[in-house]
């Protein structure tokens, strides 16, 4: 086989392969074995019809397709290798000779990856991120441990406050209507975490346990229920429960509970220390290593075309799509 790239401009460029005869004749014996099973002639039985009675009744053009879809595969995939292509769309194939005992003649149409043309690169100055560890940064993840380890603990007395978690029966109502969705019982709302529409958990603040309220809130117009966005909604709550978070100790014991290879609370916080330096310097590397490729990028002349980006689009969409379904949803109730 013989193969020929010529480049186009742009990202384009045309193969030009030759088929051996021999193989062309592999293919033909090929695609007579494969049509022969569903030819019925007077005197045979059923894809026991004789290749010469075959191509004399039907001509030997009639397998030249069935050859052509066994051929240009392989035949294809092997100069794509032998060129050092990279196609990044399916080929425009046009056959410019096919013919029994004669090598198989075809031209491909090629998109193939863009080359990218690099500008000036060396000596290029980016700003390398700070991976100091401060002591600040190391008693906010010792905060975040705390609040990690904290417990629930019912209120006997007092009111609900921000960061408390409120057990709650609701149901709300749109136009006087209730709404699917909308309504459930002993609920456990934590204060503050945005769950809830906005508004919602703001409004329990001061409610005590054993109180109901009615509560007036506007559904955001971004509203994942189309039904729902932008529209105002009455929620009637009651309260049956109120607790607060209580944190634990920082001491020595809470640093045991934490991890069981340290007896110390100092020997936590070195141990977090060293962590977060790791962490830090880490994250420093890859951002510089992303600030050199962008700084870079920025020199680089690259034409990139239509069908990759096409391509692209495509990808990504599939992917939300399938994420959509793993919800229940699909794109046509998303948009």
């Amino acid at each position: 086989m013989s193969v020929k790239w010529e480049k186009l401009e742009g990202n384009e460029g045309v193969l030009t392969v030759e088929v051996d005869a021999e193989k062309v004749n592999e293919g033909l014996d090929a695609a007579f074995k494969k049509v022969v099973k569903n030819i019925a002639i007077p005197g045979f039985r059923k894809g026991k019809v004789p290749r010469v009675i075959f191509e004399k009744r039907f001509g030997v053009e009639a397998l030249y397709q069935d050859a052509l879809d066994i051929l240009l595969p392989e035949a294809y995939a092997k100069a794509v290798e032998e060129a050092g292509i990279e196609p990044v769309d399916v080929p425009k194939i046009d056959i410019e000779q096919m013919e029994k005992g004669k090598s198989l003649i075809f031209t491909a149409k090629v998109t193939v990856k863009p080359e990218v043309k690099l500008g000036q690169y060396k000596g290029l100055e980016v700003e390398k991120m700070d991976d100091t560890v401060t002591d600040e940064d190391v008693e906010n993840e010792l905060k975040r441990l705390q609040e990690n380890y904290a417990e629930l603990v019912v209120k006997e007395d007092g009111k609900v406050e921000n960061g408390d978690t409120a057990v709650i029966d609701f149901e709300g109502f749109v136009d006087g209507e209730p709404f699917e969705g909308g309504k459930a019982e002993n609920y456990s709302l934590e204060i503050g975490s945005g769950t809830f529409i906005p508004g919602f958990e703001d409004q329990l603040i001061g409610m005590q346990a054993g109180e109901e309220k009615e509560i007036e809130v506007t559904f955001p117009e971004e509203y994942h229920a189309k039904e729902l966005a932008g529209k105002p909604a009455t929620f009637k709550v009651k309260v049956h429960e109120i607790k607060e978070k209580r944190l634990p100790a920082l001491d020595d014991e809470f640093a045991k509970d934490v991890d069981d290879e340290v007896e110390t609370l100092e020997q936590l916080k070195a141990k977090i220390r060293k962590r977060l330096e790791e962490m830090k310097k880490n994250e420093a590397e890859a951002a510089l290593r992303d600030a050199v490729v962008e700084k870079a990028a920025e020199n680089a002349e690259i034409d990139i075309p239509e069908v990759m980006v096409k391509n692209e689009t495509d990808r990504m969409l599939r992917e939300f799509d399938q994420r959509l379904q793993m919800q229940g949803l699909n794109l046509e109730l998303y948009y």
